[in-house]
């Protein structure tokens, strides 16, 4: 059973910054990307950040340059460094490992940033 417990949401003001951490437990082999989604109320959930295995990174056009995306692979941790928060940046965020073979989905948490 793989689980993935994600950290870090909560409620920030415009320009502050948070930090979300999730990681992966259980029978979990082969990774190929970390990554981080969010669905903003609305809109259909989109890619924010993505990590390979290799270290490649991915950040999305709106959060290129304010959010940061690493992981720790020894712990099967991924995290995100949001900082500049803005108030568009208001959602659910929601982790996700991908393997050879399978793709898993954290519960979510919430980010709420106020203006």
């Amino acid at each position: 059973q793989v689980q993935l417990v994600e950290s870090g949401g909560g409620l920030v003001q415009a320009g502050g910054s948070l930090r979300l951490s999730c990681a992966a437990s259980g029978s979990i082999f082969g990774i190929n990307a970390m990554g981080w989604y969010r669905q903003i109320p609305g809109k259909q959930r989109e890619l924010v950040a993505t990590v390979t295995s290799g270290g490649n990174t991915y950040h999305a056009d709106s959060v290129k340059g304010r959010f940061t995306i690493s992981r720790d692979a020894a712990k099967n941790t991924v995290y995100l460094q949001m900082n500049s928060l803005k108030s568009e940046d208001t959602g659910v965020y929601y982790c996700n490992v991908r393997t050879r073979v399978d793709n898993y989905w954290g519960q979510g948490t919430q980010v709420t940033v106020s203006s």
